[in-house]
């Protein structure tokens, strides 16, 4: 534990007392929570950022959008518009969230993307439409318990599991470990390729999943190409250039790129920065600028960036896929 957050050790029975005694407020309904007949899946964590929801939060729309209208539905963060809104053609990093502007960047029409710091609102909103969504995936919403999601699935990394961790201010989680126990699904994520199946075992073990839980490892997978709106370039080939991040943990990023050989200096920055015109400025003096697909749905926006800005897109992919796949089907009732 870093020497800070040890000063911070005795506020940490505070912060459990208050988060615990929410959390069984709304165990024994005492504050209600509001269940739906259609599904909604909850894709969270314990920690505070990232764990991979967004990776997650798209292959669950690949996984569902052929079948069903499917609608993402976030908080929002950091946007500058307040309530409910649907994504639209106009609409930028700065409306919508960065997060949501790449699944609308990405998914268009296929989906709907919408924000709503009120999560009982923001679906209010949604089954309003004209054509409302069959399925809503929440992103980031496991301590929103005014929504009882009737599908929770939640991350974990693999180098930092929530349950060898603390909560705030000494440690990472939101709330008590106990949390976990509301999943329907806890995914181990940004496993090494290499991982064992005695080292999964071990995990398996300090998680102990309850009877109604089943436990995955997911690994980050990197795309061979850097894209940008002007075209691609293969990582392999890359020449001397800089790499700008803005999330909460970019150490696999450049475990990857550094596993390739590749020259490159990293100017890191805090999770979902808010690009400043100096910053820009400086950024724009560099030949070559590579970032993740998240930071490019900030940065795309700066004509000086243009012909020299691209992003590593990023997959999750699952062991056992077939499995997790099917269990998200069974609860959707998609029959195949």
């Amino acid at each position: 534990m870093k020497f800070y957050r040890k000063i911070f050790f005795p506020i940490v029975p505070v912060y459990y007392s208050v988060t615990w005694l929410r959390n069984k407020l709304y165990d024994l309904n005492i504050k209600s929570s509001v269940s739906y007949d259609f599904p909604v899946i909850c894709v969270g964590n314990l920690s505070v950022g990232g764990t991979g929801k967004t990776p997650m939060i798209e292959y669950l729309i690949r996984l569902l959008k052929d079948k069903y209208l499917v609608a993402t539905l976030s908080r929002g963060y950091k946007r500058k518009t307040k309530g409910f809104k649907l994504a639209g053609i106009d609409d930028t990093a700065a409306t919508l969230g960065d997060e949501p502007f790449q699944f609308y960047n990405k998914f268009k029409d296929a989906i709907l993307v919408s924000v709503d710091e009120k999560r009982v609102n923001g679906i209010k909103q949604l089954t309003a439409l004209a054509n409302p969504p069959e399925i809503i995936l929440l992103d980031d919403a496991f301590q929103h318990r005014k929504v009882n999601a009737g599908f929770n699935i939640l991350l974990t990394t693999y180098n930092e599991l929530y349950t060898k961790d603390f909560v705030l201010p000494a440690g990472n989680l939101r709330e008590s470990r106990n949390g976990a126990k509301r999943a329907d699904v806890i995914v181990v994520t940004k496993c090494p390729k290499c991982i064992t199946d005695a080292i999964k075992s071990e995990i398996l073990k300090q998680i102990n999943p309850g009877a109604h839980q089943t436990v995955f490892f997911s690994s980050i997978q990197y795309a061979s190409e850097v894209e940008s709106g002007a075209g691609a370039l293969s990582v392999e080939s890359l020449p001397a250039f800089t790499l700008v991040t803005g999330i909460a943990k970019p150490e696999p990023l450049v475990q990857f790129l550094e596993g390739k050989s590749l020259e490159f200096d990293h100017l890191n920055f805090k999770d979902h920065y808010d690009f400043s015109k100096e910053d820009v400025e400086n950024i724009a003096k560099r030949d070559l600028i590579i970032t993740t697909e998240k930071d490019y749905m900030r940065l795309k926006q700066y004509t000086v960036l243009k012909d020299k800005l691209y992003y590593l897109p990023i997959r999750a992919t699952i062991d056992n896929a077939s499995d997790f796949n099917q269990l998200v089907k069974n609860f959707v009732g998609l029959k195949f």
